[in-house]
């Protein structure tokens, strides 16, 4: 069987201008990195048109390590429209370093449902992560810069204490987590404690995707909360004038990129945010330009409902007035029997039992996305090993549920293999008439809005705060941000804080032991469990297996 990066070497790849005249974007607007990358122009992005386009929003069951297919669904999905004469874009995140030299591997899909070229994607793409990298770390020289000022002009007397900016790095890094700076003298900086971050897990990560255009975007990076004075004044990034060099950092990087798949279908890649620490969905920018170029547009949400889906609903959908025509929940036989008790390494053999204990996961997603009041599509994403008698039961099971379901074999026959799911989601969409109602009312209590959310999309019992989370909860109230959405961050491993509870968890508490304030961004960030912001790499990592020969082809991305 050939590999996902021969398949996307052998592909036929068209130049970028050719898949721009798909959308009736002229070559002379589009911005070339190279023949097959270029940004889009925010021009292109039509309010009046985007409110009439179909959104298809793409999630899934708790992730495994088995793997679910969500991206590879996404394409498939947007290529099958496309073969039934729809006019349709897939719009996507792009993939952080971290991952791809990590645990996870490469995220443009696979076999024959990829965005292309993988390698670019994967790596550098166009340069927006390493902006956003560098617009952050300035922010960071500069609050460092105004510490080690004498008291006088320009000296915002900050108490290194208060300050929660941290640095960041697009890698996985657990030994720069806890670091102390500004070591060597009194003319090296103030000593304090600090540490890096991954930069998908940035504020301005986040903040790059919720704005609506440069200027927003600027305002948005002043609104940035840095920590105290010593006369405990809340300090802003716009109080050390950084927010207009940070923007002038991201000017390009807010445009959004246009990529194809292997069968030409316009593709869209965008900001990177994790689901689990941030609110890990593409920019709004980005999907407004598919909305507005497209018929339909089809798009994802990180890792599980409970996590992307519920902050793309209640976070992105409400900040950017999105409308979602349906949605598509991916699950596959391998990850349902894993969460049935099986063994990773006995995936492979049929497990009618475990399949039948995993069924408990699966519907815990179905009735997330009915909060949302969706009816979803069940995508099963097909592998070699899927027996007719597991695929019967799933079927069997999800039509015992009221939702729609589909086989889908992208992976292996692309668009071709993705027609049945399609034709399922357009009869759900002609069902689906003014469909979304969010969890929460931005008016309520924080505690109220972090409680709804961990009740009924993760099915805790109760909520527990740890003094100090309850101290910055109150420390936001008073700052007037109370009115903000939550991002909880948590293990995406489990609808649990814990990441080693498979299927559906019942009786357990969520825990939340600090709140952080997103203000740039739109949203505080209640952190459970024990979810670090700062990845590390696994024994065996997945840039051990990444080469390049004398040619410049490159093996190991998958």
């Amino acid at each position: 069987m050939k590999k996902d990066i021969e398949i996307a070497q052998e592909a036929k790849i068209r130049h970028i201008a050719e898949v721009a005249e798909i959308l009736g974007i002229p070559h002379e607007e589009l911005e070339l990195y190279g023949r097959y990358k270029a940004k889009i122009p925010l021009h292109f992005i039509d309010e009046d048109k985007a409110k009439k386009a179909k959104l298809i929003l793409v999630t899934a069951i708790t992730p495994t390590p088995a793997g679910e297919g969500k991206t590879t669904t996404s394409i498939g999905l947007a290529q099958a429209l496309n073969r039934m004469g729809k006019k349709a874009t897939v719009v996507l995140r792009e993939p952080s370093l971290g991952p791809v030299f990590g645990i996870k591997g490469g995220a443009a899909g696979g076999g024959y449902s990829q965005v292309i070229p993988m390698e670019d994607i994967n790596l550098h793409f166009t340069g927006d992560i390493s902006a956003v990298e560098k617009a952050h770390n300035l922010l960071s020289a500069l609050i460092d810069n105004n510490i080690q000022l004498k008291s006088g002009e320009g000296n915002l007397g900050i108490d290194p204490r208060t300050i929660e900016w941290k640095r960041v790095m697009d890698m996985n890094e657990r030994s720069l987590r806890d670091i102390v700076i500004g070591l060597g003298g009194t003319t090296e900086g103030v000593p304090r404690q600090s540490g890096f971050e991954i930069t998908a897990a940035s504020e301005v990560m986040a903040t790059l995707c919720m704005s609506r255009d440069l200027m927003d975007l600027k305002e948005r990076l002043g609104n940035i909360f840095i920590g105290y004075t010593y006369s405990d004044k809340p300090v802003f990034a716009r109080d050390l004038k950084a927010n207009g060099a940070m923007a002038a950092l991201l000017k390009d990087a807010i445009k959004p990129n246009l990529v194809q798949t292997l069968e030409g279908t316009p593709a869209i890649i965008h900001g990177g945010p994790f689901a689990n620490i941030a609110q890990g969905t593409n920019s709004i920018i980005a999907t407004k330009t598919g909305l507005s170029l497209s018929d339909y547009v089809v798009t994802e949400a990180g890792f599980a409902s409970e996590l992307g889906a519920e902050k793309f609903f209640d976070i992105k959908s409400q900040t950017g007035g999105l409308k979602t025509n349906a949605v598509v929940i991916v699950a596959t036989i391998r990850a349902l029997k894993y969460h049935g008790g099986a063994k990773l390494s006995s995936l492979g053999t049929e497990d009618i039992e475990s399949l039948i204990r995993g069924f408990d996961n699966l519907d815990k997603h179905i009735e997330n996305m009915r909060y949302f009041g969706f009816r979803p599509v069940i995508a099963i994403n097909k592998f070699d090993s899927d027996t007719q008698n597991e695929i019967d039961l799933l079927i069997q099971h999800c039509r015992g549920k009221n939702v729609k379901v589909a086989v889908n074999d992208a992976w292996a026959k692309g668009g071709e293999g993705a027609i049945e799911l399609a034709e399922k989601v357009l009869e759900e969409i002609s069902d689906c008439v003014n469909c979304f109602k969010p969890l929460y009312d931005l008016s309520w209590p924080l505690e109220k809005k972090i409680e709804t959310i961990c009740t009924k999309m993760y099915g805790a019992d109760h909520v527990e705060y740890t003094v100090k989370a309850k101290t910055q909860l109150d420390k936001i109230e008073k700052l007037g941000f109370g009115n903000l959405p939550v991002c909880i961050a948590k293990t995406q491993k489990s609808l649990s804080d814990d990441q080693n509870r498979r299927g559906r968890p019942e009786g357990f508490t969520i825990k939340i032991r600090e709140v952080e304030l997103s203000s740039g961004a739109g949203f505080i960030v209640p952190i459970a469990g024990t979810i670090m912001r700062m990845p590390g790499l696994p024994n065996v990592p997945s840039a051990e297996k990444i080469d390049i020969d004398a040619d410049g082809r490159i093996s190991g991305l998958f």
